[in-house]
């Protein structure tokens, strides 16, 4: 916790909220010691001049003492919270450069968990640490010192009830700090559950597995709850158990100084003074205990956050990377071999391709043949294992992410927009672009009429894209990746959700437009139709090459693309029939 907390908390604003604190501390134990005076020296001599000086002195204190709290406050309200934007910055810029290798480590529900559960801990802790565990080691000592000095008979009280205390702290933190840092794992899971419920929602409903969901989600609300319950009740128990202490402590204090002043060996305002100091170092051990148990849990927040930030990427700039430009577009697969995280069998074996500018590359194949990874291949969004990614004749790894993705546009297969209006989701990869680079690329990709018969560029977008149908969604996704200015468009079976008529028709127009004739198409299609007319298809079975060439040539020489267009026909025979 250490480590994240050192490179993020502004060491002047530290000290100050740690200067306010002791300045509250000295005005807190300096006020017993007049209640003293007064009672001993105002009130036992009926002099009430004296009494309204000492009242003035701790007026006077206690406004500086409330001054103090208050800086404190702010002080360590702005570390905290300021430690919180970083560290959410961090994490996020760290997550953003993952491959996706990484995401699928850690998991996109566990990153939301450890992006905010995760850092409210540490800031909860930083508060209390800046708050509690500066005011109750000063406390503690303090009012230990000023107690003894006022009467060191009364101090034996403490011979019996600081053992009792640490009894008590102990325990409830033997059982309390495991259930505490279970709470993080339960919180994972909790929003796993939630997240994929409603993401999956229209799944869901499709199978009719409203209940099975409602059950599992039950299932984990109820451990956490029940874990919360668990932990907190015993946290809750730490407050009557320490007024009991407190009272029982006051009783006992009463007694002794009772029979003190009897045998007049103390006076009245010393044993008022003293049960003041008794309360202060009773509450800072339980402040202390309060630090304790809530630690733990930050601690093992910190633990994850720390995996999310040290979680090395396999995705790296070289040390010095080489210029990439648009001046001779290529792209090839050199003998490309890959193999997921920890997988014993090779993903993609062997692959061999070399494309060169206004050429179209199709690639079908089965599902679970490849094709996806393959073209993540090309932004990097995945290393080889062996071979070689070469775009526009450089290796992606000599040279720096960010200009190899600048010459890469790619449709995933999910079509996502952005919340906001139309015109800003088709800037997304070209901020400079005007409405006539939007309008021509909403045109190429078939999706100009339904966006005029709205509010055009301004229409408003919900989040995802939830007010547009699939296809709509899919042509959207088509035009903002057009309206990029790159060398290599790439386009991850973008066409399955549109009509037969529609799919032809945007092909014609990519083929047809003339600043895509200079550039190189990627086309991952599940229908012969849609890679036909392609330079180079590539057939994919399994992760090899089942097949690289035209359509007439595979229909030759590859009984895999053969298959395919059987079956496909086969399939359109049956439906006309």
């Amino acid at each position: 916790m250490w480590q994240i907390m050192k490179r993020r908390m502004s060491p002047l604003a530290v000290t100050g909220a740690t200067i306010f604190m002791i300045i509250q501390v000295i005005a807190n134990l300096s006020l017993p010691r007049y209640t003293a005076d007064i009672v001993n020296k105002g009130i036992a001599n009926g002099d009430i001049g004296l009494i309204q000086h000492y009242g003035m002195i701790m007026l006077g204190i206690s406004l500086i003492g409330i001054l103090a709290a208050a800086g404190n406050v702010f002080l360590a309200s702005r570390v905290s919270q300021g430690l919180g934007r970083d560290l959410r910055n961090d994490i996020f810029t760290k997550v953003v450069n993952y491959s996706n290798d990484e995401f699928d480590e850690v998991g996109t529900s566990s990153l939301i968990t450890r992006t905010t559960n995760d850092v409210l801990q540490i800031q909860n802790v930083v508060m209390m640490m800046l708050r509690m565990m500066i005011m109750a080691p000063i406390t503690l000592i303090g009012a230990s010192f000023l107690a003894y000095q006022r009467d060191h008979q009364l101090t034996t009280i403490f011979l019996y009830v600081i053992p009792i205390m640490f009894i008590v702290i102990g325990g409830l933190m033997f059982f309390a700090v495991p259930l505490f840092k279970k709470m993080q794992k339960l919180t994972d899971a909790l929003n796993l559950v939630f997240r994929e419920g409603l993401t999956g929602v229209r799944v869901i409903r499709a199978f009719r597995r409203d209940k099975f969901e409602l059950n599992r989600f039950d299932t984990a609300n109820a451990n956490y709850t029940n874990n919360a319950l668990r932990v907190y009740s015993i946290v809750a128990g730490m407050i009557p158990l320490m007024t009991l202490i407190m009272s029982g402590t006051n009783v006992g204090i009463t007694w002794m100084g009772a029979n003190l002043i009897a045998n007049q060996t103390t006076q009245t305002g010393n044993m008022i003074a003293f049960m003041t100091y008794a309360m202060q170092i009773l509450f800072s051990f339980m402040m202390l205990s309060m630090v304790f148990v809530f630690v733990p849990r930050a601690q093992a927040a910190a633990v994850r956050i720390n995996e999310v930030l040290n979680l090395e990427t396999k995705i790296t700039d070289p040390a010095k990377p080489l210029p990439l430009t648009a001046e001779h577009i290529s792209l090839k697969f050199d003998h490309v071999n890959y193999r997921y995280r920890s997988a014993e069998k090779l993903a993609l074996t062997d692959i061999n391709v070399d494309m060169q500018a206004g050429q179209t590359l199709a690639i079908i194949g089965g599902t679970g043949s490849g094709k996806s990874t393959l073209i993540n291949l090309i932004p990097r969004l995945y290393d080889v294992e062996s071979g070689a990614v070469e775009v526009n004749g450089l290796d992606v790894r000599q040279v720096s992410t960010a200009a190899l993705r600048d010459q890469i546009s790619l449709v995933p297969q999910k079509a996502l927009l952005f919340k906001g209006n139309l015109r800003d989701n088709m800037k997304y990869g070209n901020e400079n672009a005007s409405d006539d680079d939007i309008w021509r690329a909403l045109e190429i990709a078939q999706a100009a009429d339904f966006i005029k018969a709205d509010q055009g560029l301004d229409t408003v977008v919900e989040q995802g894209g939830n007010n547009f149908s699939g296809g709509q969604k899919q042509r959207l996704a088509i035009a903002r990746a057009l309206v990029k200015d790159a060398a290599i468009y790439v386009f991850d079976d973008s066409f399955s959700a549109l009509d037969f008529k529609t799919d032809a028709k945007l092909r014609q127009n990519l083929k047809e437009d003339p600043k895509m004739k200079e550039k190189i198409v990627v086309i991952v299609g599940q229908r012969v139709s849609t890679v036909a007319s392609a330079d180079e298809i590539l057939v994919l079975d399994n992760g090899n090459m089942a097949g690289y060439g035209s359509h007439e040539q595979l229909m030759q020489d590859s009984p895999v693309y053969q298959d395919i267009v059987a079956s496909q026909i086969r399939k359109a025979g049956t439906e006309n029939g």
